[in-house]
């Protein structure tokens, strides 16, 4: 019975930066939020392990101290308090434990990464620091609660260590001596990159700073660690894990990531779909469903409302995301004016770089009838360009996932987007046979240049004038599902492997 209770139920620790409730700054924080109450809900022991930042919500939450930890650093070993939460995931008795490490040398400052004159410089020390505590938390669990970890998951260069401490100068110790690893890359772009003479801070033994360890030309790489050293390494696509294994997509890791013998998986995210659901958002002027559309309608109008566009029956265009020339809104800004000799509203929303912010409000100062711009964060007017647009465009150059098109897809908003990463994955591109067998649901483009997305744009356009090919666009995205049960059960599938490998 007890071999069948493991093979059935797994005791799974994962270990983030960050992750909501509690603290985010991007999609890293919806993944380790949402995967584990996920997880739960299939019937797994799942405890989700994050710093304890000055800017951790605790509204509403009742996080109560649970002890203490002695944890390495390069200058000696430290106390940290730790704190558990219970997050309900709306199945009887079951729950995520949240355990926030608490130790306000590093963690009790205004930012998580960066301040006002930007990255923090004792960052390695940091992490390196949260890394060792992740395995003191498992120690300390394990011990008090003699509890067996299935696996272990971590995401991204700030968690990356722990992998690599569980290898080397942690091999062999109870409790932790035996974990499985699984690392997932949200964005290979950003790597945990540090000065070279900093690799002390690790406390890893000097013979690891070499090419064939953490030394990354000269600096120490994290990111590279955690992908050597971990027992499995997963993507947030798999188109995304083939693209970081070339030149264009791996930022110089695309060796390492390569000669991984058992390569990498790529796993596409999930959404949240209770908060972004047509029918029930509390954001919108009206609802709607699949089989009931009036409501977008009644959406687009308040939307043009709001944004201080004309109200008329023309095709409205959504644009939402971080306005920088990674997400390829630099292809779109050279467009636009060529676009607005076609009779088309756009809403823009999002902050990045100050010279695409200047150039999109330049833009709109000249075409005021066409063009809405919010230069700001809105998760309430993100839902409502999502209700209200008919199309969305994400030319991004590389994006691992996406969730913009994900949402776009639930709300009957048809994407645009080219083809790359999880966009390619999650998008079936229209064509008059894919169309016409109900399978198309939105727009792609190839090339890295203007010319690709307005020609794309303007094919997208011209379907949109046949109402009756643009609903069967519409009602196939509106019938995928985007839900994190699918992507749950294929993590649980690499735990179980992982698992079974002890």
């Amino acid at each position: 019975m007890a071999r069948s209770h493991h093979i059935d139920s797994l005791n799974i620790v994962m270990a983030a930066s960050e992750a909501v409730p509690y603290v985010k700054t991007g999609g890293l924080a919806d993944v380790a939020g949402a995967l584990p109450v996920e997880l739960a809900k299939l019937g797994h022991t799942v405890t989700l392990i994050v710093p304890r930042y000055r800017s951790f919500q605790t509204d509403g939450r009742s996080l109560r101290e649970i002890g203490t930890i002695r944890v390495r650093t390069a200058k000696g070993f430290v106390d940290a308090t730790l704190e558990e939460d219970l997050i309900p995931v709306g199945v009887a008795g079951r729950s995520v434990r949240v355990v926030a490490v608490r130790y306000d040398p590093y963690f009790d400052r205004v930012g998580l990464y960066q301040g006002p004159d930007g990255d923090f410089s004792d960052n390695l020390a940091r992490f390196a620091f949260f890394s060792h505590a992740i395995i003191e938390v498992i120690v300390f669990l394990g011990s008090s609660r003699r509890e067996s970890i299935s696996v272990l998951h971590l995401h991204d260069w700030q968690t990356a260590l722990a992998g690599v401490y569980l290898k080397t100068t942690e091999r062999g110790r109870a409790i932790v001596g035996d974990v499985r690893t699984l690392l997932t890359l949200h964005n290979v772009g950003y790597q945990g990159i540090f000065p070279g003479p900093q690799f002390s801070e690790t406390g890893l033994p000097a013979d690891l700073f070499t090419p064939a360890g953490l030394e990354f030309y000269g600096s120490v790489n994290l990111l590279k660690g955690g992908i050597l050293f971990a027992d499995k390494v997963s993507t947030v696509s798999p188109t995304y894990a083939k693209e970081i294994m070339s030149p264009d997509g791996g930022f110089g890791l695309e060796g390492v990531l390569a000669g991984r013998r058992d390569g990498v998986v790529g796993i596409i995210n999930g959404i949240d779909i209770g908060s972004w659901d047509p029918e029930t958002d509390s954001h919108l002027a009206a609802n709607y469903s699949q089989t009931d559309l009036s409501g977008k309608t009644v959406c687009k109008k308040a939307l043009q409302l709001e944004l201080g566009l004309p109200n008329r029956d023309v095709p409205l265009i959504g644009v939402i995301g971080r306005l920088t020339s990674q997400k390829g809104f630099d292809l779109l800004a050279e467009i636009l004016p060529e676009l607005m000799a076609v009779d088309v509203q756009i809403a823009i929303l999002g902050t990045g770089d100050r010279i695409l912010e200047d150039r999109f409000q330049s833009l709109k100062e000249r075409y005021p009838q066409q063009i809405g711009v919010s230069l700001k964060f809105d998760e309430g007017r993100a839902h409502r360009i999502e209700a209200g647009a008919d199309m969305l465009v994400m030319p991004s150059r590389y994006e691992p996932c996406g969730l913009t098109q994900l949402y776009s897809l639930r709300y009957g908003t048809i994407p645009i987007v080219r083809k790359t990463g999880g966009l390619a994955d999650t998008v079936i591109p229209y064509r008059p046979s894919t169309a016409l067998a109900g399978h198309a649901t939105g727009f792609q483009f190839e090339g890295v240049s203007a010319d690709s997305l307005l020609a794309t744009i303007l094919l997208a356009l011209k379907v949109y004038a046949d109402r009756e090919v643009w609903a069967s666009i519409q009602q196939a995205g509106m019938g995928v599902d985007c839900s994190w049960e699918l992507s749950a059960k294929r993590y649980v599938e690499v735990y179980r492997k992982l698992s079974g490998e002890r």
